[in-house]
């Protein structure tokens, strides 16, 4: 059997695939439930590369896809061919290519650094050519093309997979993760964004969060005053969970499912049916403890609320931003794309209610991990990548910088207020109003729901499904310092180990990154400094 493996590399995670190069079909299936690179989210992941070193950041990113490689089953020997896809951010880090053009935004920045875009075609190479992927003598790397420098493989999948080209109405695409691409369609020009939403929508950075995977609760539903619970099952489809007192836990029904976790569906499912049923008054959960009570003793907290409500504020308001780019209103948009996990297997009305989706819009269209689809085709096919590389060149494209976009800025301050501080819808409508921003409103009409897939992976395989809840990427250095053990003790995730001669191990994946740093701060500076880390080398 000729093998190859198709990659999606996300911001959230890893999904991957083993594939008979010979007749198409997909053997087995792994993804991640973190990516390898310490931090949550895609700033996290530029500031580790950019102060820290592109080589460190590409180091972790190779050691974990050759850990995902060995999962499948795939001998160095034995691959072929490897397709990957992903934002420009995760796949120019795994190539090892320059990214000081996507970490800063401003132009007048990039030209005082002397800054230069990095080209992002197409292009197939031998893996010998990356490094860390030496060790697969006889494997070609087929990388597909981005449409701008900062509008990625990705967005270029979530275009074409979803047909968008074809729409003749005013439409937009949003892969619904951490780092939100989306893509608005007006009079044949499109326009296109990336909302940093952070991890929620993915379940993280969620007290009980998970990604999507066997086992965790995936929507609810409000029964007679009772929280009824939706797992996902050990092939990803949802079933029938619980009945629950959401007050304090006590099972109404019982169910032999058992959840391990909430995923970023059953956040934004537990915030429409909460706000529906009263027991959500933004900011606060309205229970004795202020703590809503889920099965199998998940809990969800205020401080879900507030990330939640951060990340479905970024992408209402990327939405109105590229409206705002294209001249028009927000209730002119009328079919709407939802692709990735989330995008999968959110309840699409429940995601229209809360503002993920354009109030307006007439349908809404579920479409699958567009991003793994297109790195199988260009595996089999090298004619598709070429195919690829000329549909970018002819997209016409209006990339929209949400970092320096003045309507994108002003919208999400009115959102935080919104979902953060108690503000009333009606102000903020009234703000935006007074801003003179598209305006938005709450659905009024029902909307038509097509889901042309069950799961955000069609296929599995016959070997099935493998969950990786560890990457296996270690930073280490050694250290000489007192054992008081601090940075062990302020790490809120357990990723720090330190041996007896002073070996740190610092677990990349289970690691805040930039957004915590406590371990740095908890120590003298002298002693625990992340500029001497290295990525601890495994063999594939």
């Amino acid at each position: 059997m000729k093998l190859g493996v198709a990659i999606d590399i996300g911001t959230s995670g890893i999904r991957a695939q083993k594939i008979d190069l010979e007749t198409g079909e997909i053997q087995k299936t792994v993804i991640t439930l973190r990516n390898p690179l310490p931090g949550a989210n895609v700033m996290d992941h530029l500031d580790f590369a950019i102060t820290y070193g592109l080589n460190l950041a590409q180091g972790l990113h190779v050691n974990a896809v050759k850990h995902v490689i060995e999962t499948l089953g795939v001998k160095p020997d034995e691959l072929e061919r490897m397709a990957i896809c992903g934002n420009p951010i995760q796949l120019s880090i795994f190539q090892g290519i320059p990214i000081d053009d996507l970490a800063y935004a401003g132009e007048r920045k990039k030209e005082k650094l002397n800054i230069k875009e990095s080209d992002r075609s197409a292009r197939i190479v031998d893996c010998s050519e990356i490094k860390g992927l030496e060790v697969y003598p006889n494997a070609k790397l087929v990388v597909p093309p981005a449409i701008r420098h900062e509008v990625g493989a990705d967005a270029l999948a979530l275009i074409i997979k979803s047909g968008f080209l074809d729409t003749k109405e005013t439409a937009i695409a949003t892969d619904y993760g951490t780092n939100a691409e989306m893509a608005l369609i007006h009079e044949g020009t499109i326009y296109t964004g990336s909302a940093a939403a952070g991890p929620a929508l993915e379940g993280q950075q969620i007290k009980y969060g998970n990604l999507a995977s066997p086992f965790v609760i995936s929507d609810v539903e409000f029964e007679s005053g009772n929280i009824r619970n939706y797992v996902l099952d050990e092939e990803m489809n949802t079933v029938k969970g619980k009945l629950i007192n959401p007050n304090n836990g006590d099972i109404i029904e019982d169910d032999t499912i058992k959840a391990k976790g909430i995923t970023g569906t059953g956040v934004i499912a537990i915030i429409e049916a909460g706000m529906k049923n009263g027991i959500i008054q933004l900011p606060k959960i309205n229970t004795p403890d202020h703590i809503l009570y889920l099965q199998d003793k998940i809990k969800f907290f205020e401080k879900d609320v507030e990330a939640a409500g951060l990340a479905m504020g970024a992408i209402r308001a990327g939405h109105l931003a590229l409206c705002n780019a294209a001249g028009i209103e927000v209730a002119d948009v009328k079919k709407a794309y939802m692709s990735g996990a989330a995008g999968t297997y959110m309840d699409a009305m429940k995601a229209h209610q809360v503002g993920m989706v354009p109030f307006n819009v007439d349908e809404v269209i579920q479409i699958g991990n567009t991003s793994l689809i297109v790195a199988r085709e260009i595996l089999l096919a090298e004619e598709r990548l070429w195919e690829l590389q000329e549909i970018a060149s002819r997209i016409v494209s209006n990339h929209v910088m949400f970092a320096t976009d003045p309507a994108f800025k002003e919208a999400y301050i009115q959102e935080i207020s919104y979902w953060t501080e108690g503000m009333p819808f009606k102000m903020l409508k009234k703000f935006l109003k007074k801003k003179g921003l598209p305006q938005i409103d709450l659905p009024e009409k029902t909307t038509t729901v097509t889901k042309t897939v069950q799961r955000d992976i069609p296929v599995l395989g016959p070997e099935g499904l493998q969950v990786l809840e560890r990457v296996g990427t270690f930073l280490t250095m050694k250290v000489d310092c007192p054992e008081c053990a601090k940075c062990i003790k302020v790490c809120p995730n357990d990723a720090i180990t330190i041996d007896e001669e002073g070996i740190v191990m610092i677990s990349s994946d289970l690691c805040d990154g930039a957004n915590c740093k406590r371990c740095i701060n908890a120590c003298p500076k002298d002693k625990f400094q992340w500029e001497n880390l290295k990525v601890l080398e495994q063999s594939a």
